[in-house]
């Protein structure tokens, strides 16, 4: 259906017009081979499992995720495989693995892309940036993505609570006819609330700067500069804690959730809403030249490029766990674990 998004018009499917049912016969035939267990792998494929899907899952043996996925019900040698061979049994092919993953496991996966067969993605990133991966599949397949708007621990809480989390959908190519049919009954099957329309490259960049910006890195810098500011100023580890993070994540965030960040003011007390109201503008255009840069690095592939270069080294895994050590080890987040610990709901 057609809903207007303030003053555009986009394409949206509803459970009501797309419903459950209507997906498991749309893919009654498949088997839905789950490549990776790692970020989105789990939530996914346990999430259409539960819905009535048939699910198998790829993963190397041996590996600790491998050991997840047992430990998640999958059985080896019935529902769990290594990788190939799942990519062999598998009529779509859920390319969960990370990006650098893809890029080592393309060969294989191309392989048994067989004509009538689908390649799915949740992040155009692959496929958007063909000259520096290398994934460019064969045209008599379906080549689609679902994106749920959200990480797949989120994606699979929020299942099991029967709520849904929101995803982004796209067709790359339409190789069998059946495209849309097939990954609009995936992002019905994998847990959306709904799902709007968007293409392989939309996604990436929104997805990078996003990421980058006010989802992880912007929201992290803000944080560090305003603990900073109220330690200097002789506030304790916890006040500075408590009035930065734990107030914005606990209260105000699901008050926004729930109906939009005018009613979060509304709910607050004037003297606050007459500061954010003072204040939101300054801060809009004193990071808005950041946020054009960093956009300008994701269009132009420099993110890309770090991304493989990075995450394809062998010692990328001790770098990535030295710079999370540095984050878990700083006061402002030792003081949130000490926080955590003192909520209503853990005592």
């Amino acid at each position: 259906m057609k809903l207007k998004f303030g003053s555009t018009e986009e394409n949206v499917v509803t459970r009501e017009e797309f419903p459950l049912e209507k997906a498991r016969e749309v893919l009654k035939d498949e088997v839905i081979a789950v490549l990776g267990y790692g970020v989105q792998g789990p939530g996914q494929a346990l999430n259409l499992k539960d819905n009535g899907f048939n699910v198998i899952v790829g993963q190397r043996k041996g590996s600790k995720t491998w050991d997840k996925a047992v430990a998640d019900g999958w059985v080896p040698g019935e529902t769990l495989f290594e990788l190939e061979e799942a990519c062999e049994k598998g009529t779509i092919l859920q390319f969960l693995l990370s990006d650098a993953g893809q890029i080592a496991l393309w060969p294989t996966v191309k392989k048994h892309l067989t004509p009538g067969k689908a390649l799915y993605f949740s992040h155009g990133f692959g496929v958007t940036y063909k000259e520096k991966t290398g994934i460019i599949p064969p045209s008599d397949v379906d080549v689609i993505l679902v994106a749920p708007k959200g990480s797949g621990t989120s994606l699979r809480r929020m299942f099991v609570e029967g709520r849904g989390l929101n995803s982004s959908y796209a067709i790359y190519q339409d190789g069998t006819g059946r495209a849309y049919d097939r990954v609009v009954a995936l992002g019905i099957g994998v847990g959306s609330g709904y799902l709007f329309e968007t293409d392989f490259y939309r996604e990436v960049t929104s997805d990078l700067t996003g990421e980058r910006g006010t989802l992880m890195g912007a929201i992290q810098g803000i944080f560090a500069a305003q603990y900073e500011v109220l330690r200097s100023n002789g506030h304790s580890p916890s006040e500075a804690f408590n009035e930065t993070v734990e107030e914005l994540t606990q209260s105000l965030m699901p008050l926004v959730a729930e109906n939009g960040m005018d009613w979060m003011y509304a709910n607050c007390s004037t003297t606050a809403q007459r500061g954010a109201l003072d204040w939101w503008k300054p801060f809009r255009d004193a990071t808005k030249p950041v946020f054009e840069e960093l956009y300008n690095s994701v269009k132009t592939g420099q993110e890309a490029q770090k991304s493989i270069d990075s995450n394809s080294k062998e010692d990328y895994r001790v770098k990535l766990e030295a710079e999370l050590k540095e984050l878990r080890d700083s006061e402002m987040w030792q003081a949130g674990a000490v926080v955590r610990q003192l909520r209503p709901e853990n005592n």
